[in-house]
């Protein structure tokens, strides 16, 4: 059997260029977000936008990558984001989750239900040829739903690790709803993907939520006890990666979302690392190099010029609304039931509206089902861009005015990959 030959030179050239052009265009604006107090993934997910078809792309002066290209851009960013989420999990505080798990479940809740019923709503009065000609109402408005109410760990996470408020109570809070959000968003998205094709059947259902709770069996009662001794032996930085690629790779052959399977691994890991701040470089390159590649490219794949359609813009601004509007008053009212303050709940309900990369991947699965034509997948990718700029000076406002407690503090102290002296500069 002859070696399956290398990629050829030109287009190794090709993927450099480009990759050095987002990757360079991503930490530039990065760094004049954090100028003006916004977090640096603003500006990355804008290097995105700026660099595609909505602005190059419309003054003819670049086209972007080719669909090869573009899958290579993709395979490098995806590694990114599955270590961005994997090292968020260390962050977790599980005897947080334990101790108000109730209060996240609450928060989750009512930052799922608005929403989707606001979407679901939505998708039966919007114009179906603005959506996509040829797919069931039913579906798209399900569908629609779907897009509305999930969440974005990445994007939260990054979020709070580039404002340096994921010690913060109500942070931990978000990410756990958070968290709770995308596991029945996942769920949600196969449920809709299955009746786009083979229509509904109720052993999809039953299936994937198997296939979550198998997920975090192994990863406690198998994955905890290996890790325990791996990690024991040399540096953690290999073993940790290998074990989040291996698995995301796990729930992705499950149907069920990558970050998913990063996330979990991220949390069982740091309960058996027995030095989590060695983990520092890897945060340095994950945060300063792959991430923002990966945001750029979501950004990149967005093409505002379809909104000069002043139908197609009123549809695109109705959805906005809708979605900003059904997060954060879900959220609101969950983690107003909670016990919360109101500055609590606005911060809760600022962090939930992030809705970042997981939107992109739900419009992207629904552009590819044909459950969404390509005006519909845009004005779902505003969602998320949109989403994620305002989240940011929303949360920080929200938590200028939350008094610090103590446990707080002790959890900033503790050491881990988010320990101050470990910060990038």
């Amino acid at each position: 059997m002859n070696p399956i030959a290398p990629l050829p030179a030109d287009r190794l050239l090709t993927f450099l260029l480009q990759a050095g052009v987002l990757l360079g265009t991503a930490l530039v604006l990065g760094r004049l977000a954090q100028r003006v107090n916004l977090p640096a993934v603003v500006g990355e997910l804008c290097a995105g936008v700026l660099l595609g078809p909505s602005v190059l792309g419309a003054l003819d002066l670049w086209h972007g990558p080719d669909v090869e290209q573009m899958h290579l851009l993709d395979a490098t960013g995806q590694l990114g984001v599955l270590l961005l989420v994997g090292l968020s999990g260390f962050e977790l505080d599980m005897r947080l989750v334990r101790k108000r798990g109730a209060t996240a479940a609450k928060i989750s809740l009512g930052g799922l239900l608005v929403p989707l019923a606001f979407g679901v709503s939505a998708g039966f009065l919007i114009p179906l040829s603005l959506l996509s000609d040829d797919a069931d109402r039913t579906v798209v408005a399900l569908f629609l739903g779907v897009a509305l109410c999930v969440s974005a760990i990445p994007v939260i996470a990054k979020t709070l690790l580039d404002m340096n408020l994921l010690h913060r109570t109500v942070s931990q809070l978000t990410l756990t709803a958070a968290v709770i959000d995308d596991i029945f968003g996942w769920l949600m998205l196969s449920v809709v993907s299955a009746m786009a094709t083979t229509g509904f059947r109720a052993g999809t259902v039953v299936g994937s939520v198997l296939d979550i709770a198998a997920v975090v069996l192994v990863a406690v009662f198998v994955l905890r006890p290996v890790a325990r001794v791996v990690l024991r032996r040399g540096s953690a930085i290999a073993p940790v990666t290998v074990i989040i690629l291996l698995g995301a790779a796990a729930t992705q052959a499950l149907d069920i979302e990558a970050v998913f399977g990063a996330f979990v691994c991220g949390v069982v890991l740091a309960s058996v690392t027995p030095r989590p701040e060695t983990l520092a470089p890897l945060r340095t390159v994950v945060l300063t190099v792959l991430a923002p590649l990966y945001f750029a490219l979501a950004g990149l794949r967005m093409d505002l010029t379809a909104l000069a359609d002043p139908q197609v813009a009123a549809v695109a601004v109705g959805i906005l609304v809708l979605a900003i509007g059904g997060k954060f008053l879900g959220a609101w009212i969950g983690a107003t039931f909670s016990g919360l303050t109101k500055w609590e709940a606005v911060a809760c309900g600022a962090g939930m509206n992030a809705r970042g990369v997981i939107e992109v991947i739900v419009a992207m699965t629904g552009l590819r089902l044909g459950v969404l034509n390509g005006t519909a997948y845009t004005t779902i990718v505003l969602v998320a861009i949109v989403t994620s700029l305002m989240a940011p000076p929303l949360l920080r406002r929200a938590m200028d005015r939350i008094e610090h407690t103590a446990e707080e503090q002790m959890r900033r102290n503790w050491p881990s990959v988010s320990e101050k002296k470990t910060e990038i500069p």
